[in-house]
């Protein structure tokens, strides 16, 4: 079994390469090589099963040396976070549309065909939503990153049908704990007041306490993108697109539950001055069901507890293994 990771030095994607190499097979069989693309990749394993290639998604003759010996499962987890998206368009245009359709063209001429699990986003359901939403909702993208989500989404259900890529897409929330560093994520305050909170130190929360938002823990993440690679052919039915099932929180919930696993007296470190353009961006999604999500074996965290269990421990130890080093390329994000 040969495996890719793009976007592999990501936050996401460097849990997924560790879950990878510790499990030791996917898809019922035994893992011989998982291939790493990013512009950086440190602090991995030496393990004799990784293959690192340096470079950009963009890169249409990087991708084809990746691919050269094979490839039956890739994870395209790379893209450029939808602020930075949304200022630097030429940037996310190249990074997030052209070169995952770079990547679905390519994977056409392999033998197979190759199953690949795209890292989609609730970006594509734009805002102004309905009070209550399902898996059938329209998408109505807001920001480029979000169309350009919805289009690869929709390149990829095409070639499902035509049999020439086994291809799976699962939207993603709000991932947590992502590292405290420069990442272009509106969303990077869901993982900083977890953080705070949990290293005892001040923080002022751009959202009010009412805030509702989609979150989920890059466990709890991995498990989904483990799981889609996992569907056999029988299970996938006509649709290749998949909203997760979603935690559905408060910020208050949240401080709730971080209070009961850091003590009570810490609340009084957080403050609040909320920011309109966030609070409309992140502060008002609905519930969403997702029963055929969940028929299939997606899941969420279960609750706020668990989910701040599984944030922050991983976030530690992704802190002990990690270097410092950005890539200017990141993986999968909501905004």
């Amino acid at each position: 079994m040969r495996v890719m990771i793009t976007g592999a030095n990501g936050f996401i994607g460097r849990a997924l390469v560790t879950r990878l190499l510790e499990s030791g097979e996917l898809r019922g069989r035994p893992i011989s090589t998982v291939i790493l693309l990013d512009k950086a990749l440190v602090g991995f394993a030496e393990d004799q099963r990784l293959r690192r290639h340096y470079g950009s998604v963009t890169d249409a003759a990087l991708l084809r040396r990746a691919l050269a010996d094979g490839i039956d499962v890739v994870f395209h987890l790379v893209s450029i976070p939808g602020g930075a998206a949304e200022e630097h368009y030429s940037l996310g245009y190249q990074v997030n549309l052209l070169a995952s359709l770079e990547l679905l063209d390519q994977l056409r001429d392999q033998p197979g065909p190759p199953v690949l699990v795209y890292a989609s986003s609730v970006a594509v359901y734009g805002g102004d939503l309905p009070g209550r939403l399902d898996e059938r909702a329209v998408p109505r993208p807001q920001l480029s990153y979000g169309t350009h989500k919805l289009m690869v989404e929709m390149a990829l259900s095409d070639l499902a049908r035509r049999g020439e890529v086994d291809g799976r897409a699962v939207r993603l929330p709000g991932i947590v704990a992502r590292p405290r560093e420069p990442n272009g994520l509106r969303s990077a305050f869901m993982s900083d007041l977890l953080h705070a909170f949990a290293e005892g130190q001040s923080y002022c929360c751009p959202v009010s306490p009412q805030a509702q938002a989609w979150w989920m823990s890059v466990k709890c993440c991995v498990d989904n993108l483990l799981r889609a690679a996992e569907l056999q052919a029988g299970e996938l039915g006509d649709s290749r697109v998949w909203q997760l099932p979603l935690l559905h929180l408060s910020i208050a919930q949240v401080i709730d539950a971080l209070a009961a696993a850091y003590g009570q007296e810490r609340r009084a470190l957080i403050r609040f001055a909320p920011d309109a353009g966030l609070q409309a961006l992140f502060g008002q999604f609905p519930a969403m069901k997702t029963p055929q999500a969940r028929a299939l074996g997606f899941r969420h965290d279960g609750s706020a507890s668990a989910l701040i269990r599984n944030s922050l421990n991983t976030a530690a130890s992704a802190r002990r293994a990690r270097g410092r080093v950005m890539t200017g390329v990141t993986e999968n994000a909501i905004d």
